[in-house]
Parts: C-alpha cells; sequence; structure tokens
C-alpha cells in the first residue's frame, strides 16, 4: 500500500476552500459596473457639455456669431452686477431659510412631542406643506395670501383699520423667504420629532429627579442631542435650497428690478431670456463651484459633529 506524503495530505483538495466554513467570495464588480457607468455617463456628459459651452460664442439670436471664446465667458460674466447681487440674494435666501426652518422646526418638534388629544392628525397636519408642489404653494401664497387686494393678509390688514401690503413689491425677496420656509419647516420637524423619540427618557428622569426645570433640560439635554439631526437638516435643506426656481419664477421673476435674482434665476434668464447659452453656461459652471464650495463645508461640520 503506497503512503500520501505528508504534504499531498496537507494540501486541501482543488476548487475547496482551505476553511470549510467560509463561502468563496464573490466579485460584485462586474454586477456594479452597468449602474457605475450608467452614472458617470449622467453626470460626466452635462458637465463636459456645460464645459465646452462656457468657452463657445453660442447665442440664439445670432448664430452666425460661433467660434472660441476662451474665458470671455467667464469675464463677461464677472464684470456683471446682477452675479454679484445675484449670489448675495442666494446666500440671504438660504441662510434665512435654514434659520426660520430649523428654529421652528425645533419648536413644533418639541410641542408635537407632548402628548394631547388629536396629536396624530396635528403630525400629519404639520408635516402636510411638504408634499405640495412648489409652484402650487407659490401659486396660493400669491393668489390667496399675499395678494395685495383679495389676499387674506391684506383682509386681515383692513379688519385692523391698515393698509394693505403689496408683499412682492414692497419685499419681494422676504416674500419668498416665507414661502420657501413654510415648504421646509415641516421637514426639519419631522427630522427632529424623529430624533427626539430616540431620546432617553432616563437622562429626562435622571435630570428631573436633580431638580433641573424645563428650560435647564432643554438646554443641557434636548438640544445636545438634537444637534446632530440639526447639521444634517442643515446639509440636506442646503443642496435643494441653492437651486430655488419655482417660487421665484411665479412669483417675481427675479422683480423688482433685481431685488429677488437668485443664482440658478440669473442662469435662467442669460439662458433663456437672453438666448445666450455661452455665458448661462459659465454661469452654471460658477454655480457648481459655488455649490461645491459650500458642500465641502458642510460635510466637514457634519463628519466633525458625528465624531463627537
Amino acid at each position: 500500500m503506497t503512503m500520501a506524503s505528508p504534504r499531498t495530505a496537507a494540501a486541501p483538495a482543488r476548487g475547496r476552500s482551505a476553511h470549510p466554513g467560509r463561502r468563496p467570495g464573490v466579485n460584485t464588480k462586474p454586477l456594479l459596473a452597468p449602474a457605475v457607468v450608467l452614472l458617470l455617463i449622467w453626470m460626466i456628459v452635462p458637465l463636459a457639455m456645460t464645459l465646452w459651452f462656457s468657452a463657445q460664442r453660442y447665442n440664439l439670436l445670432n448664430p452666425r456669431v460661433s467660434g472660441f471664446a476662451g474665458l470671455r465667458n467667464y469675464r463677461y460674466l464677472m464684470s456683471d452686477p446682477a452675479l454679484w447681487t445675484a449670489v448675495g440674494n442666494t446666500i440671504l435666501l438660504v441662510g434665512g431659510v435654514l434659520v426660520a426652518s430649523i428654529a421652528i422646526g425645533t419648536v413644533m418638534a418639541l410641542l408635537l412631542d407632548q402628548r394631547f388629544p388629536g396629536r396624530n392628525l396635528a403630525r400629519l397636519l404639520a408635516i402636510a406643506p411638504f408634499f405640495v408642489m412648489p409652484t402650487v404653494s407659490a401659486l396660493v401664497w400669491k393668489n390667496l395670501l399675499m395678494h395685495p387686494v383679495n389676499g387674506l393678509f391684506a383682509w386681515i390688514a383692513k379688519l385692523f383699520g391698515l393698509p394693505p401690503v403689496d408683499w412682492f413689491t414692497s419685499w419681494p425677496l422676504f416674500s419668498i423667504g416665507i414661502i420657501v420656509a413654510w415648504q421646509w419647516i415641516p421637514f426639519a420637524t419631522l427630522i427632529l420629532l424623529t430624533a427626539l423619540q430616540s431620546l432617553d427618557q432616563e437622562q429626562m428622569e435622571a435630570a428631573l429627579i436633580d431638580g433641573a426645570r424645563d428650560g435647564q433640560r432643554l438646554r443641557y439635554v434636548i438640544l445636545p442631542h438634537l444637534y446632530r439631526p440639526m447639521t444634517i437638516v442643515a446639509m440636506i435643506e442646503t443642496i435643494f435650497l441653492l437651486s430655488i426656481f419655482a417660487e421665484i419664477l411665479v412669483t417675481t421673476s427675479g422683480g423688482p428690478g433685481d431685488q429677488s435674482m437668485t443664482l440658478p434665476f440669473l442662469i435662467y434668464k442669460i439662458a433663456l431670456l437672453d438666448w445666450d447659452v455661452g455665458g448661462a453656461s459659465a454661469g452654471g459652471v460658477f454655480a457648481i463651484i459655488l455649490a461645491n464650495i459650500v458642500a465641502f463645508f458642510l460635510v466637514r461640520t457634519i463628519a466633525h459633529n458625528l465624531e463627537r
């Protein structure tokens, strides 16, 4: 009888794993490749076309004038005072809506976290504005609430003997901010209310036993617990608020003058009202750079908060 050598006996059978309890690994890269390639095409092709058109003379009103423009579109855009007015209005609008939505959302989340009759119905009504389309909400606010003649606010002002306010003429950017904040306060309320549900009640009971008052429990227990959800709400809302367009188009069209002109609406004006595709593409590249700078600082802030 021939004896197997120790090397042959110790070697595992071909095609079998050395660890019988572990499944052989599956290479998932070929499975993910179609989705990744499609996503890259979906992202890279529009970006490449935007960069290409931003370096071209391309005006639809005068198609005969064409060719490579280099950085002329960018120089013209940077020298336009409307750009910096639009950037300032965008920062004011985004910052104001963020502060209002987080502050009012926190108060509403605290109120809806209490036990009272009809709490479930109140929660449903509180988050309902978030599901209204921006165009519809802008039309409702413009024609039913803020109209200087037939609006609800004008009727209330007349009831108290006060002159009605023409909101979109006197305070156009502030009026748009009210509409946008009305849409996004429910989102902040929903996220913060969900975070309150995960608050450890033993901490609240310990603080109550130690004699902490309501304000002290809010300051030292509840708000620190809500700090991370607030930063997440700020990041998500900022991404969407930087592209506000429908509310401005329906209500003020960027006016009066450029008082409510934001960066997305300025790009729309250059592209579809002035028919300057090259200048609008340069504005689009500027908006991409600005959005990435904002996203970079937001991600770093949130990552720092998650490590705390």
